[in-house]
């Protein structure tokens, strides 16, 4: 039987989530803009990953547990995509529109949001839509 791990061997993971609270607790009542919501998804992001990892590793040994943290992990993916939608439909300000290579070396934000949810909508449909990647009916085209 494995033991879980003390809270003290999760610092990364204590600390997002202090900064969350933080946050949550220190708002100033401003509306959501694009920064707020780029940043958001970026953690979401994150934890999709992480939820998907750790379902992977957890459904051989613990199936019932690994099926919960897969709905999870479907879940926080539906949460991704309203927030990058959400993201879009908000007003472009000077900050956001334009590309200043020296302030932003990996784009602005629009498209950091963007290729960041593609790659994530990729990885999510190549593991739950089969008929990304294996033939169809498990037929193989033959060879020329």
């Amino acid at each position: 039987m494995t033991s879980t791990p003390p809270l003290a061997s999760l610092p990364y993971l204590r600390a997002a989530t202090a900064g969350l609270r933080h946050h949550s607790r220190t708002e100033t009542g401003l509306p959501a803009d694009r920064t707020h919501l780029d940043t958001l998804h970026a953690h979401l992001t994150a934890l999709h990953h992480l939820l998907d990892r750790l379902a992977g590793h957890t459904r051989p040994a613990h199936p019932a547990a690994g099926r919960h943290l897969s709905a999870a992990h479907t879940r926080l993916w539906q949460a991704t995509a309203a927030l990058h939608d959400a993201f879009h439909t908000l007003p472009t300000t000077a900050d956001t529109n334009g590309c200043d290579p020296t302030r932003l070396p990996e784009g602005p934000p629009v498209l950091t949001i963007c290729h960041r949810h593609l790659a994530t909508g990729h990885a999510v449909r190549l593991k739950t839509t089969p008929a990304d990647h294996t033939p169809l009916h498990g037929h193989t085209t033959p060879a020329p």
